[in-house]
């Protein structure tokens, strides 16, 4: 049985990206004018780890199942009935970890590392293409290698984090449903 498409939720999601994608790109913006380099080098290294933590918990939510948190919610735990609202939903959260906040968190981290290249070359008198190779030759091995290295403990320890990120959600504010 096919699934049909959720116009709705496309809509959601491109607003989502769209208004994520303004406020980090401004975020950015903010921190590197004017910044030194150790406060460039810790933006970029934040948009890296974020993009990192976001695949781990959508690959995470994609990988756990409902059956320990049922046991958990029972005995009402804290963040078991929210881990359960985030595996009903895997579809759609892995969606927004790993294809909204993971993909902006690169186009970001891409952008910074270009704007430390450019202001690296500029101070050294060195080649901006060597100084742009070398930077994003080490962003780019960050996050493919920490994207790795998060997957592969997303599907190992699928429901610890699940169960974590739920008992984050359960200190949050929750809206009443109608």
């Amino acid at each position: 049985m096919k699934k049909k498409t959720n116009i709705k939720w496309i809509v959601e999601i491109v607003l989502i990206s769209l208004t994520m994608s303004v406020v980090f790109s401004f975020v950015s913006s903010e921190i590197l004018d004017g910044a030194g380099y150790f406060v460039a080098f810790v933006l970029l290294m934040a948009f890296v780890a974020l993009g990192v933590v976001f695949d781990v918990v959508g690959v995470a939510v994609t990988s756990a199942t409902e059956t320990p948190f049922h046991a958990m919610a029972s005995h009402k735990e804290r963040g078991a009935r929210e881990a359960l609202r985030l595996l009903r939903r895997a579809e759609r959260v892995s969606s927004i970890c790993n294809d909204v906040v993971g993909d902006i968190s690169g186009i970001i981290s891409g952008a910074t590392a270009a704007a430390i290249a450019g202001k690296l070359s500029q101070d050294l008198s060195v080649s901006s293409v060597v100084t742009s190779l070398l930077v994003t030759g080490v962003v780019s091995g960050l996050t493919i290698g920490g994207k790795a290295v998060g997957k592969t403990i997303a599907i190992n320890s699928d429901t610890q984090i699940v169960f974590m990120v739920g008992k984050l959600m359960a200190l949050l504010p929750h809206r009443k449903k109608k």
